[in-house]
Order: C-alpha cells, then structure tokens, then sequence
C-alpha cells in the first residue's frame, strides 16, 4: 500500500482521511492496515510517533461498517493512561466523523455517570484504561459479550503498570473469536507469553529497531552537577527554540522543578500522578495548543503525551529503566521531524548512564555546559597550610579577609581548603 486511496474503504472514511492529511501511510499503517482490514488477528511493534494509532483505528472503524447494525459493544480499545485514552478518543472522534461509530471513554478520574450514560446511548466503541473498565464490568454495568475486536494500545506499558491480572479478565469477558490488534513498543517476555497465549496466527508486523531511539532525534549528554541543572535548562530555554518536554523521576521533583521555572518567566506546567484528570487534561492541552511552552512529566505521563512537534525531550532525572529512555525520547521526533533529546546526568549516575548506552546500543553526543553555568570543573579550591589549635587568633596587624594568618599555641600541622 503506497497510499490511503488504494484501500477499500467507505467514501466517508477517505474523505475524513483526506480533511486531516493523511495521504501517504507510515511504514507501520502500510504494514499492519491490509491484514487488520482482512479480518486477521495483527501483533506490530514500532517506534513511539509512527502512526500506530491510526493503524488499528482505521480498519476498526471500517470493519464496524462493514457489519450489520446492531445494539450493544462491538469494540475495545484498551490503553495504560487516561491521557493516550483521550487522545484516541480524540483521534477516533476524527476519523469516524459522519460514520455513525461511536465511541465512548471509559477511565478513571473523569465522572463515571457521563460514561455509562454515552455507552447506553449506543456507543459502539469503548476506549478505556483497564482498571475502570474492569470495575464496571465487575459491577455488571457493561456487557463485552457481543465485542468482535480488541485493541490493545501500548500493551508493554500496561503490563509494566501491573494490568496483567485485569487485563486477562477483561480477555475472558470477551468471545474467543474475536479479532484481537496487539500494539506495543517493545516485546518483552511477559508481552511475548500474552501474545503467545491470547493472539493466535497473529500477522507480525515490526518496523524498525524498537529498542533504540528513532533517527531523526539527536542524543546530547550532559554531566552536570545537581545543582547546576536547573541553570543549564534555563540556558537552553533561552538559547533554543521550540517547545520542551522535561522529564523528573518523581511527582515532588515535577511539581518543584515546573515551579521553579514558572518563577524564572518560562510558561510551564507539570503532569503527574497527583494532578487531577481536569488539570492534567488543562495542562495538556495548554501544551498542544502552545500556550505553555514546557511541559514537566514523570514517566507515568509519558505514554499519554502524544503531541506533534514537540522540539526537545530533556531527561532532567534519569529514567527508572532503560526502556523508560526510549519512551521518553520518543516523545521527539516523530512523523519524520527532527528533535533534540538532553540527559543530565551527574559523575555519581556515569554507570547508569553507561548501562543505558550499552543495554540500547546507543551512543550519546558528549556536551559542555556553559562555562557560566557549571564552573570549570579542573579547578580545585586553594589548600594553605595551617597549625591547627583548639583556638585560632587572628595576627593583630592582619586584616579581615579571605586570606588570613593564624597563630597556633602548638605545632602540629593540618591541611585546610580556604
């Protein structure tokens, strides 16, 4: 497949492809498209910021099309976050436009009443985050006995978050016969045993090397003193254009440091754990619409931050893991553009820094912090010596000052840095 029109697919469909710019599929859609419209179960694993969304949303959509009318869910899409959850909502919204398919977003931190409201008012399609979905399930509140697909978005990340148990229930809720979409970044061994066990005959799609940054992003590292970071990051800000996407380990650290740097006159916001679905989705969308230029995230975030353009990705804290790099970094880049990715590591995080080159066959550009910023670090404090004492006079003819003459009631000699 060469291009959009080659498909067979509704007048509606093309003509909404057409009105958002889709005209030439991605290495992953070109692949995975064809077979998932066939009615074939797909296993693809791709880089972050390829079009995976689209890839299992198109011929989902199409697919409901092509059967008859019926009451009920015909469709789930599972997703690790409530922001990723949002953004396909937002992207089905786009590409089912004048079908008449309808989805509804199931997740936590959004009122539930709305949701089983859209459901019963025929939602065809459910986008959800496995927790609430299973809990309504649990309730009896939504039937997944007449699904015919399931999608499940990002499926590394779901199991790294600890949804394998839910996620396996929601499975069995489901008919076996189903048409099962299995995206993921990465296929590790408990990816590999869910595969194994819940996609037979899959079609395997991969593109690409998923274990390493894409191309077009450019890998700075900078070893920095703690205290010197903040100071490099508003260097950049102020020397470099574009937005910035800044990543810190944890929620304390991403709330202190998109303070911080509010107070220094950049437009920033932060994500993470603590924020509420309302000041998440405010932050986000603030952020897409270019209203706050930087965005602090901890790694929780990362998967739901899907946002065209970003410029540079800054790894202000190391990630957890070294896979966790690569979801970050792929958060530049995408769609062929170029991006810049920084690390600040400190000479305390060297081997982790080293563990993450070596276990992602990467290799970071070395960068110098400004001079203004981190000190030349060859140069060492002066050390005089001195007599040490239990009580130091200063010499009557010396004056206050940095350099001073002591005078000591013994003669043993210390060492002293002034």
């Amino acid at each position: 497949m060469k291009s959009f029109s080659d498909l067979t697919l509704s007048p509606v469909l093309q003509t909404n492809l057409r009105k958002n710019g889709f005209i030439e599929p991605t290495p992953v859609q070109a692949l995975a498209i064809e077979p998932a419209l066939a009615g074939r179960n797909v296993v693809a694993t791709a880089q972050t910021g390829t079009g995976k969304t689209l890839a299992f949303v198109l011929p989902l959509v199409q697919s409901l099309l092509n059967e008859p009318a019926t009451k009920g869910v015909r469709a789930v899409i599972l997703s690790p976050t409530r922001e990723l959850a949002i953004q396909i909502h937002e992207a089905f919204g786009q590409i089912a436009h004048g079908t008449g398919v309808r989805a509804a977003i199931v997740v936590g931190g959004l009122g539930e009443n709305p949701q089983l409201q859209s459901i019963r008012k025929g939602a065809q399609v459910i986008v959800a985050t496995p927790g609430r979905l299973y809990d309504f399930l649990s309730r009896q509140l939504v039937s997944l006995a007449g699904v015919r697909v399931l999608v499940l978005d990002e499926a590394d990340r779901m199991l790294d978050m600890g949804f394998l148990p839910t996620i396996k229930r929601i499975m069995a809720a489901t008919p076996e016969g189903r048409q099962t979409l299995f995206y993921s970044a990465t296929i590790e061994s408990s990816v590999k045993h869910l595969v194994e066990t819940h996609v037979p005959n899959a079609v395997r799609v991969e593109v690409g090397c998923i274990t390493s940054p894409v191309e077009q992003v450019d890998l700075r590292l900078y070893e920095i003193d703690q205290d010197h970071k903040l100071p490099l990051l508003e260097s950049m800000l102020e020397t470099e254009t574009g937005s910035f996407l800044v990543f810190a380990r944890t929620k304390h650290g991403a709330e202190r440091l998109a303070k911080r740097l509010s107070l220094a006159g950049f437009k920033t916001a932060a994500i993470h754990g603590d924020r509420s679905q309302s000041q998440r989705n405010q932050a986000l969308k603030g952020f897409q619409d270019g209203y706050y230029r930087v965005l602090v995230a901890t790694d929780v975030a990362a998967r739901g931050i899907h946002v065209e353009g970003i410029s540079h990705v800054v790894n202000y804290d190391l990630p957890q893991v070294p896979e966790d790099f690569i979801h970050r970094v792929g958060r530049t880049g995408r769609a062929g553009a170029r991006g810049t990715a920084s690390t600040f590591g400190t000479r305390m995080e060297r081997s982790e820094i080293s563990k993450i080159e070596r276990t992602l066959s990467i290799r970071m550009t070395r960068h110098l912090a400004p001079r203004e910023i981190a000190g030349d670090r060859q140069t060492m404090a002066p050390v005089v010596e001195i007599a040490a004492a239990m009580r130091f006079e200063r010499h009557p003819q010396q004056q206050a000052g940095p350099k001073m003459v002591f005078r000591s009631r013994n003669r043993r000699t210390v060492r002293r840095a002034i």
